[in-house]
């Protein structure tokens, strides 16, 4: 669903802006500099992508239109205000960015298509893109055949490592296995009800959620566990088994649109979620938007970003955000987390000294970006970066009050012993 209605389609203005708003000057929250000497294009382009003396062109690869454009929209708006900003300052190595966005369409084979078509046919220095597991697993072969590089937003299953990915989301063990234990000490649950969209993402993120409470949290338990196609939107089924059940928790990862049509059937059914517990790894301001803050209202969230965040840089990037995208525009996690990779990117063939993505791929560890919104981030050695883990409560306005931060940013570790 859109934030400009509440059909679920997005308007063909809003659908042309994003598909093809220019990076123009803006005034944003990073401050000008004055342009580098601009290296010879010959010496940082030694593989023929698309770069020019004064130009250097990326990919923006979401799903504008279908089920997950009430996700992806917002990392399609954060891509193009870094994107911006970037260009404000005066690029990368003197280049102005370059954007060919495309649409994913929230079908996997449409995102290998355009992958390779941004790779191949437009040489792109890198993509932005991928939300779901399964259009990333449909684009990563492609990535890795032609040599690309692509900054992946969304928190994820983990038990993947690429030279040809930067993973600026969280994996399994910042959010899955963070998420239970906190609800199993603050709350002493002792039953889980597992409810996911039917994909790789929550098939996976619930077996290892599943492994965590029963080998290494005693006197828990899965009592129940179901899937639902991408789109689906009766929910009645399980509900009444919600309520024959009673567990503890109702732990989702439950996916896009139908979103919507989850939570209002849950309210609907009578389930207050200010009693019930019901923790996602799932939901974030975006998909509020579409929801209603009144019917998810009391759910947790697990994310390491949340739009409230009170730190000077996430003020700074919400004020840009607004500006240019609107003041009724929301921030979810993935939204912050895809904003991070033009920055990344940047500061990466700074580093390397070259667009080559294979320079770039061996500079990318230990990257600092110190004006992250979440705070601060760094990329860790096997391409996935250190963060904080936080449990937000659903408001009936649509913002989540952060409830929990972990003390310290959490290691990443993708491939954790006992999980797979």
């Amino acid at each position: 669903m859109s934030r400009d209605d509440k059909t679920g389609f997005h308007s063909p203005l809003r659908r042309k802006l994003l598909m093809g708003m220019a990076a123009a000057p803006f005034a944003g929250m990073m401050p000008k500099t004055a342009f580098a000497q601009t290296p010879a294009t010959a010496t940082v382009n030694t593989t023929g992508l698309a770069v020019t003396d004064t130009e250097v062109t990326v990919g923006i690869l979401h799903s504008a239109t279908g089920t997950m454009a009430i996700s992806e929209t917002g990392s399609i708006q954060a891509e193009k205000l870094a994107i911006a900003q970037i260009n404000e300052m005066g690029g990368v190595l003197g280049r102005k960015i370059k954007f060919i966005q495309e649409d994913g369409a929230s079908d996997w084979p449409t995102f290998a298509e355009k992958a390779k078509k941004l790779l191949v046919q437009d040489k792109v220095a890198a993509i932005m893109g991928c939300w779901t597991s399964a259009s990333r697993k449909a684009v990563l072969p492609v990535i890795e055949q032609y040599n690309g590089m692509l900054y992946y937003p969304t928190f994820y299953e983990g038990l993947e490592q690429s030279k040809n990915v930067i993973y600026t989301g969280q994996e399994a063990t910042q959010q899955i296995l963070e998420s239970i234990n906190w609800v199993v000490k603050e709350k002493g649950a002792k039953t889980f009800y597992f409810i996911g969209s039917d994909y790789i993402w929550p098939r996976t993120s619930n077996k290892i959620a599943r492994k965590h409470i029963e080998n290494f949290l005693k006197g828990t338990k899965v009592v129940g566990e179901e899937y639902f196609p991408l789109g689906h939107t009766q929910f009645n089924s399980v509900i009444n088994k919600l309520k024959l059940t009673k567990p503890d928790v109702i732990f989702t990862d439950v996916v896009g649109g139908s979103n919507v049509a989850f939570y209002k059937q849950l309210k609907a059914a009578g389930i207050n979620l200010e009693k019930q517990t019901l923790i996602t790894i799932s939901v974030t301001e975006d998909e509020i938007d579409g929801i209603g803050g009144e019917n998810i209202a009391g759910a947790y969230s697990c994310m390491k970003y949340f739009q409230s965040l009170d730190n000077p840089n996430n003020k700074e990037f919400v004020a840009a955000f607004k500006k240019m995208w609107g003041e009724k525009t929301v921030i979810g996690d993935v939204t912050q987390a895809a904003y991070l990779g033009p920055w990344l990117w940047k500061l990466t063939v700074e580093k390397a000294g070259s667009f080559d993505v294979d320079k770039i791929a061996a500079a990318s560890a230990d990257i600092e970006f110190t004006k992250a919104p979440e705070g601060y981030v760094k990329i860790h050695p096997n391409h996935h970066l250190w963060s904080k883990t936080r449990i937000g409560l659903a408001q009936k306005d649509g913002q989540f009050k952060v409830v929990y931060e972990s003390p310290q940013l959490i290691e990443p570790n993708p491939f954790p012993k006992g999980y797979q």
